[in-house]
């Protein structure tokens, strides 16, 4: 994401595509054995570790042709944030991603100092956040990190208020879309902002760059999906891109999408 600080101990990586054979890709999806149906994207441009990007408003101009064909098999993208800001870039990139067989997701920029956890929710699902049972869009994902604006690193919230904010969007998230959120966060800001409460249910999206496999928060077991560093670079973008990578293979991508 555009505001994630580095993680605390680790600089700035070089450029990388695909992270080292000593990466742990086991996942909580590992023994999923998903029959992947005709009607969906076969995959068949992915390549052997599921390579995923996110983008926002600060990567106009995307060729998702050139992304597929360089081998990117799924794509979060910035729709809202707080509960005021749509992305002006939103509609082209998450309908030009899945034009061309790329699994996407939308994802929510959280500001909980200015509303509660379910009014965000809903501001989030009524501007591209909702999930489909289509075989291609991901569950919506919760951004979570370090406030970029003024306040403190937790946005002058107590662990527990925090807490109690997150699992108000997460339950209304639920009961507007029957999936939870994907959630997006580092370990070091979620175990000093939220705590150690358990948050397994969600699919994790962990932020960790300059690492041979990522810290997970105190809150997960395991990460679903690895944002591992955010200086790539990849056919079709402009410019440096967030890089992700599956904690799986294209069978459990598919699980990610269908929910099942």
């Amino acid at each position: 994401m555009w505001w994630l600080p580095i993680v605390a101990g680790c600089g700035l990586p070089g450029v990388l595509r695909t992270p080292g054979s000593d990466v742990n890709f086991d996942s909580e999806f590992s023994d999923t054995d998903v029959e992947v149906e005709t009607d969906i994207p076969d995959g068949s441009h992915c390549g052997d570790v599921i390579e995923g990007i996110d983008v926002s408003g600060w990567d106009p101009g995307m060729d998702w042709e050139a992304v597929a064909a360089d081998q990117i098999c799924f794509a979060y993208v910035k729709a809202t944030e707080g509960v005021t800001f749509q992305s002006s870039e939103y509609d082209n990139q998450y309908e030009g991603a899945a034009a061309v067989g790329i699994y996407r997701g939308a994802y929510h920029f959280a500001l909980p100092n200015v509303s509660d956890g379910a009014e965000q929710a809903e501001f989030f699902v009524e501007n591209g956040g909702d999930w489909v049972d289509d075989g291609i869009t991901l569950p919506g994902a919760l951004d979570m990190e370090y406030n970029p604006y003024d306040g403190d690193d937790c946005y002058d919230l107590t662990e527990s208020e925090m807490y109690a904010w997150v699992t108000d969007f997460n339950d209304r998230y639920e009961d507007l879309t029957g999936r939870l959120p994907t959630i997006y966060t580092s370990a070091s800001w979620w175990n000093s902002c939220v705590g150690d409460d358990d948050f397994n249910g969600n699919p994790l999206w962990v932020a960790h760059y300059g690492a041979d496999s990522p810290n997970v928060p105190n809150a997960w077991e395991d990460y679903t999906i690895w944002q591992y560093s955010s200086s790539g670079t990849v056919d079709g973008a402009p410019g440096e891109t967030d890089l992700n990578v599956l904690g799986g293979d294209f069978a459990d991508l598919v699980h990610l999408a269908r929910g099942d």
